[in-house]
């Protein structure tokens, strides 16, 4: 297994959470880790992305000032910090890394993880 998300859950509007992925294997040296997310009955989305090295981030319009994704690379981890949820955000949560860095927007990721739900009640 090279990455398990954990964190999700049921949250209200307004209110916050925190995902986590923990990294195993080559996943947890990939040069970029990201967060994807797929609400039911629409195509999977770019959310954030971050480097090995957590120099660099990336953010979807939709979630910029309300998300931060952060690392700490001596626990394997990965975290994407949300606030101020919408119903929108309502969707499975996906972290996914890539052993090469993105020079365009992409979601070829070499390693997925099995998602996590996160659920926004308005």
């Amino acid at each position: 297994v090279q990455l398990v998300e954990s964190g999700g859950g049921l949250v209200q509007a307004g209110g916050s959470l925190r995902l986590s992925c923990a990294a195993s294997g080559r996943a947890a040296s990939s040069a970029v880790t990201g967060w994807f997310r797929q609400a039911q009955g629409k195509e999977r989305e770019f959310v954030a992305r971050i480097t090995w090295s957590g120099d660099t981030t990336v953010y979807a319009d939709s979630v910029k000032g309300r998300f931060t994704i952060s690392r700490d690379n001596a626990k394997n981890t990965v975290y994407l910090q949300m606030n101020s949820l919408k119903a929108e955000d309502t969707a499975v949560y996906y972290c996914a890394a890539r052993q090469t860095m993105v020079i365009v927007p992409t979601d070829d990721y070499d390693y997925w993880g099995q998602g996590t739900q996160v659920t926004v009640s308005s």
